[in-house]
């Protein structure tokens, strides 16, 4: 007589390429936040979207400098150096020699590198606290060093464009309206070369070279070209995000001693609220952070000066509340309604699928 078989429970396995399915939910999720990106500029007034675009280019900076801070553990809070070197080259290059400011972007971000290079030599040497301040007395004596070089109107740090220098390309586009676009355009690409970097062989000598360096190195990874290199591209990123910003707000300042090394702690905030080590991580933060910069602006009439510590305080309940950012709350909140789910299942869905060879056929006498 022959025993029927049991019926085989089965796990769905990658295909024989040994790539994992498309994730469709995600990719749907993310054409339809960018759509309603693409329509904000044509909805909201010109105000609005110089507020959006401000998001965007200090989304932007805050990418690189979690890419240098969050994925390669090199602490750095002098990025508003490598932001105002970027705004200044494409401010200089519109004004004093005619350039279409478009063209300005990719030179900013070359000689963005290069300081970064600069930097990241020295950096070898050094790190955790150490290179922090060693970053941070570059954003302090990058407005000393700009005042002594560059000289504006009046014979000040600072070069102003004219709005015809910075009109929009396209026919049918208001000025702001073009100028989002193209702030999305770049957070765009910079995000997905991002995102493929860190899935690259690259990517993982970069997390690689974070967790355990010697480690690391006994398998044959460059740390020094790593570091470098690192820092090279997240301060490209930033002066990326300085040329954005003379497009938006018309205008490259270094009179105000402070200025960047303010910008660099407003980086490193959007990194921290947003989630370190997260490709969209830093968009959310920077988004998060010019929403709390404005309410606290106007929440207390006449007490102007009570707003840095209303921000202070609002930024110390978010990460008091959700110490892996705003993205990985998301993410832990997800995580345990999908367990609660399965849970209350019973014992129809409780238990997982797991692959078990068959069972042969058996014949008695």
């Amino acid at each position: 007589m022959v025993v029927p078989t049991a019926p085989v429970a089965t796990t769905k396995l990658p295909t024989a390429s040994g790539r994992r399915a498309v994730p469709w939910v995600r990719l749907g999720a993310g054409l339809a936040v960018l759509a309603v990106a693409i329509y904000l500029p044509f909805y909201y007034t010109p105000e609005v979207n110089t507020t959006l675009s401000q998001v965007l280019y200090l989304a932007v900076a805050a990418v690189g400098l979690n890419l240098l801070t969050g994925y390669n553990g090199q602490v750095s809070i002098g990025h508003g150096a490598f932001f105002g070197i970027g705004a200044f080259t494409s401010a200089v290059l519109v004004v004093n020699h005619g350039w279409q400011f478009e063209y300005t972007i990719p030179v900013a971000a070359l000689v963005a590198a290069g300081l970064g290079v600069l930097v990241g030599f020295p950096a070898l040497r050094v790190r955790g606290l150490y290179l922090a301040l060693i970053t941070l007395g570059l954003a302090v004596v990058f407005p000393r060093i700009t005042a002594k070089v560059v000289k504006g109107t009046g014979g000040v740090a600072l070069v102003r464009p004219a709005r015809t220098d910075l009109t929009s390309l396209i026919n049918g586009l208001a000025d702001d309206q073009y100028q989002y676009l193209l702030c999305l355009l770049l957070l765009c690409i910079v995000l997905l070369l991002t995102w493929n970097l860190m899935r690259s062989r690259a990517g993982r000598a970069i997390i690689a070279t974070r967790d355990h360096e010697v480690a690391a190195e006994s398998v044959g990874i460059n740390i020094a070209a790593v570091k470098v290199g690192t820092f090279a591209l997240s301060a490209a990123f930033a002066g990326v995000a300085g040329a954005m910003s003379v497009m938006v707000d018309h205008i490259a300042d270094a009179t105000n001693p402070i200025t960047y090394f303010q910008l660099s702690i407003e980086f490193l905030i959007a990194v921290v609220i947003g989630g370190s080590a997260t490709i969209i991580g830093p968009v959310v933060g920077a988004a998060l952070l010019v929403l709390l910069r404005k309410q606290t602006a106007g929440l207390i009439t006449g007490k102007e000066i009570l707003a840095p510590a209303v921000l202070g305080g609002a930024l110390i309940l978010i990460v008091y509340v959700l110490p892996d950012g705003a993205v990985g709350g998301a993410r832990r909140l997800t995580a345990r309604l999908v367990r609660g789910r399965r849970g209350s299942g019973g014992g129809s869905g409780a238990t997982p699928a797991v692959a078990s060879p068959p069972l042969t056929n058996q014949t008695t006498t």
